[in-house]
């Protein structure tokens, strides 16, 4: 996309879905963890969990979308260096979290303790990176199946996607979601024309009535215990990935002051992604020290108030090392004649580029 045409509710979906990725973060691997916990930090967390289906799979349509021009190009070398590039930087900064993360051992999350986990965080049991590494991954799928029929090629992916959502899987850290989500990204990039149409044809009245079907879906979905009944997860998915789209759509023409920061955050989603555990880590240790993460205040606005703080943190950490001439950490792999992908967000990353 050109940066005309990425000025809009693409961006601020991309803005929002690394929002909720810090978010889910800080209250999986901070509140919900702390002892005391109350009501108020369950809330947090049942409001995390309802969406689940919307955070990673709108992620991916968005990703998908991006990558049109580099699966099809004719010599397939944008897509190989795209995918080469998410490659090195998923094992680059596995590699520092493994070693950043050894300084605060009690927060919990995946961290290698000796070289063989470290070899299969690298390859089959992926880290809180993942996403990365998917990206890797759909854009080889989507290269190789380029000459398939999308009547062929969506629904297969669906059917993966829903025996992977059963929990058919071995647990094999994130490898699952890396199976789970490629149907999102096929369908941004071979419907993006589609999405497109929706997009510009979303009304509030409309994005009203989706919500309280999701709503309502997601309601009786958790009541009957029906997360891992075959197919249920990725229709749940499809209908909250509309209704994200709907809602960026309405943010991006109806509420500018919101819009705007959301675009700003959307368009620089890597270095949060890639940093943001590193100082919630820290943060969460300090925390712990001080015996304030179960105050009744801190359990009401903390995640909102760490989620800003962490976003911050990392961005200002991605500016300094850049400064310092460390921008090989987030594009290890510079364009044609040096061009480097700089700013540009994790959905859209390489580019010649949500998810």
């Amino acid at each position: 996309m050109t940066a005309r045409e990425r000025t809009g509710w693409a961006d601020v979906a991309k803005g929002v879905c690394i929002v909720l990725v810090v978010l889910w973060h800080v209250v999986t691997k901070h509140a919900i963890d702390a002892q005391g916990a109350g009501p108020v930090t369950d809330a947090w967390a049942t409001l995390n969990a309802q969406l689940l289906p919307l955070r990673m799979p709108l992620f991916f349509l968005i990703s998908g979308m991006f990558a049109v021009r580099a699966v099809t190009a004719p010599s397939g070398a944008s897509w190989r260096r795209r995918a080469a590039r998410l490659a090195l930087v998923y094992v680059i900064w596995v590699l520092l979290q493994t070693f950043a993360l050894a300084l605060t051992p009690g927060f919990d999350t995946a961290r290698a303790e000796n070289p063989l986990e470290l070899l299969a965080q690298l390859t089959i049991s992926p880290t809180n990176l993942w996403y990365l590494l998917a990206l890797a991954v759909y854009l080889a799928v989507a290269r190789l199946t380029r000459d398939l029929p999308t009547a062929v090629v969506l629904p297969a992916t669906l059917l993966v996607s829903a025996a992977a959502a059963t929990g058919a899987l071995a647990d094999f850290g994130n490898l699952w979601q890396v199976v789970q989500n490629l149907f999102f990204f096929l369908a941004g990039l071979r419907l993006r024309e589609v999405v497109e149409r929706f997009a510009a044809g979303i009304r509030p009245l409309g994005e009203l009535m989706l919500v309280g079907a999701y709503v309502a879906a997601a309601a009786a979905v958790g009541v009957l215990g029906m997360r891992q009944w075959p197919g249920i997860w990725p229709l749940l998915s499809i209908l909250a990935v509309l209704c994200g789209v709907g809602l960026c759509v309405l943010i991006d023409r109806r509420a500018g002051a919101l819009a705007a920061p959301l675009r700003w955050i959307g368009r620089r989603t890597l270095p949060v992604y890639v940093i943001h555990m590193i100082p919630l880590a820290l943060l969460d240790a300090g925390l712990r020290a001080t015996g304030l993460r179960t105050a009744p205040a801190w359990e009401a606005v903390g995640p909102l108030v760490l989620t800003a703080v962490v976003i911050a943190l990392s961005l200002a950490a991605h500016a300094v090392l850049v400064r310092v001439g460390l921008r090989v950490l987030f594009d290890p792999l510079p364009g044609p004649g040096g061009r480097s992908l700089r700013n540009r967000g994790i959905a859209d990353q390489p580019k010649s580029a949500s998810g």
